[in-house]
């Protein structure tokens, strides 16, 4: 063999073990990022539900609690590259960001209001218009909690419930039919079609009966029967959804849960019934003064008043123009006023 091909043959196995060398040092850290990426995942994934969930339901704060949602659900969700989707904690992420949204849409709904009784129609339609672009996107958000709780446990409303084994699940599972239930009123509202299906509602009063009723405030039963009251021919035979609902309010104010107060207004404010809305307001403004909330629930409660408050602030609106004064939840503007006048009976002087 001549010098001169022998050259040319050592380049070619030095280029080759060259290449070689790259490739394993470029796929060795692929793999070693690759890594550490699924075990920063799983880690935050553990971290999110061992302390930051049971944390955040711990305070009263809702803006700061939705905040979060909305800042922490990319970053959380795209573990799922690497590593198990992060579905549980997902439904709970995107129910809470659709109440970001929901807290936007009302916000327009009250400006298309006062619009309206002060006959100013170029307002009152972009109110209007703004508020049902926030619906959708509410609707959207609820929807993917929904669709993430069924990629973990499975279509909701079949025959059999799946295995809630602790808490968490148990917790999950109410999240994500709230979110179910949610999704189609806030399509609904919004009149738009996102594709919710329209039998989401059926499957959430079905698999209501997979949690205990007690251990959940009453919720459980609440959510059959807000069903039961929205869809004409739900409600069983033998049953009555406005005595469960009442029966539900009973178990969420003796847990200092009040979430069924917010179920059972809806039904009511659905129907048109507003002396029923009015009560429940009223009987909510009146627990949550005389007892707080529980402490490890703060914000489950919070939320609660949260929807009272702006059913209350559309009636006011409505009717005066304004929201409801400040101290003033569970009062109406066309309350009886008591008199602070001292009066004298005339039978006393004679």
């Amino acid at each position: 063999m001549s010098q001169a091909a022998f050259n040319n043959k050592r380049k070619g196995i030095i280029k080759l073990v060259t290449i070689t060398m790259v490739t394993f040092v470029f796929s060795g850290c692929s793999m070693i990022n690759h890594m550490i990426y699924k075990t920063t995942g799983m880690v935050l994934q553990g971290y999110t539900e061992e302390h930051i969930v049971p944390f955040t339901l711990e305070q009263d704060d809702l803006e700061m609690g939705c905040a979060l949602s909305e800042a922490t659900t990319p970053l959380l969700m795209s573990f799922g590259r690497v590593t198990a989707s992060p579905d549980q904690i997902g439904t709970m992420l995107y129910l809470s960001a659709g109440t970001c949204e929901e807290q936007r849409a009302l916000e327009d709904e009250l400006r298309y209001l006062r619009a309206i009784k002060e006959q100013r129609p170029d307002e009152a339609e972009d109110a209007l218009i703004a508020q049902k672009r926030h619906l959708v996107k509410a609707a959207k958000r609820q929807f993917e909690g929904w669709n993430r709780l069924v990629a973990h446990y499975g279509e909701p409303g079949g025959a059999e419930c799946p295995e809630l084994d602790n808490e968490f699940d148990q917790f999950i599972w109410l999240a994500g039919l709230l979110s179910g239930l949610q999704s189609l009123n806030s399509e609904i509202q919004s009149t738009s079609t996102i594709g919710v299906p329209k039998n989401i509602a059926a499957k959430v009063e079905r698999a209501a009966g997979c949690l205990e009723d007690d251990a959940w405030w009453g919720a459980p039963m609440a959510l059959k029967a807000t069903v039961w009251a929205m869809l004409p021919g739900a409600e069983p035979q033998g049953e009555s959804a406005w005595e469960r609902l009442e029966a539900a309010d009973k178990k969420g104010i003796k847990a200092r849960v009040r979430l069924t107060h917010v179920l059972h207004a809806l039904a009511a404010y659905t129907k048109g019934d507003m002396e029923r809305v009015r009560n429940v307001i009223r009987a909510h403004a009146e627990a949550i003064q005389k007892k707080p909330a529980r402490p490890t629930h703060r914000l489950i409660d919070a939320i609660a008043t949260y929807n009272i408050q702006a059913l209350s602030d559309r009636l006011w609106t409505q009717n005066t123009g304004h929201r409801t004064p400040v101290g003033g939840l569970g009062t109406f503007w066309d309350d009886k006023k008591e008199s602070n006048v001292e009066t004298i009976e005339l039978d006393d002087f004679l």
